[in-house]
């Protein structure tokens, strides 16, 4: 159930999406942003790791050496950032969300329940997003096909989800991801109030546009 919207602000809305690794974020927020009616994009987050196969820096992610990413949190650039599985750095660069937003654009950021606290401290205005699995046996299924964890990473993952789904109450919605396009469309539903009240706020006759 979508808790009560929040003042309309000027603003382009920020919408954070969390959910297990695994669940199907990344492709789903693809096809949102693909299908939207409204200016949508997704903030690139950086991270500490290495590139994937497939992956284009600047497009995917931002990779960062640790040097660059430690210097970024003490020079306050990031609006967001953890350390996951005790090894990596991931985090989101302000510039990557402030100036958009300030042009009327929906930002989208598709981080972790560690990151989505902290932006909800930093941003109460947020609109929170949780991506729920169909089922468990259906998460630990995608995990395996990537086929690029060893059993050892794959079982860190898996508690890691079990701890966020415990979490998955605080979120504003909860979004199963069990058909793309019943998915989307909830997706959808969620955030049309957010650009509804943003258009809003930009006629009303006090506010210049």
């Amino acid at each position: 159930m979508q808790k009560a919207q929040p003042e309309p602000v000027q603003q382009g809305p920020l919408i954070v999406l969390s959910g297990p690794s695994g669940v199907g974020k990344s492709t789903l927020v693809e096809h949102l942003i693909a299908r939207s009616p409204w200016p949508l994009r997704r903030a690139i987050t950086a991270t500490t790791r290495p590139p994937r196969p497939g992956e284009i820096p600047g497009i995917s992610y931002h990779f960062w050496t640790r040097e660059e990413f430690e210097r970024a949190i003490r020079e306050q650039h990031l609006l967001e950032w953890a350390r996951v599985f005790d090894s990596d750095y991931y985090g989101t660069p302000r510039d990557e969300v402030e100036p958009y937003r300030r042009k009327g654009y929906g930002v989208i950021l598709v981080i972790d329940v560690q990151g989505a606290a902290r932006i909800r401290e930093l941003i109460p205005e947020a609109l929170h997003i949780f991506l729920m699995p169909p089922n468990w046996e259906t998460l630990e299924q995608r995990l395996r096909q990537r086929g690029d964890l060893s059993e050892e990473r794959l079982q860190r993952r898996l508690q890691t989800a079990r701890d966020e789904l415990a979490a998955a109450n605080r979120f504003d919605v909860i979004v199963v991801n069990d058909d793309l396009d019943t998915a989307l469309h909830q997706l959808q539903q969620a955030i049309a109030p957010r650009f509804t009240a943003l258009q809003a706020v930009k006629q009303s006759p006090n506010i210049p546009a």
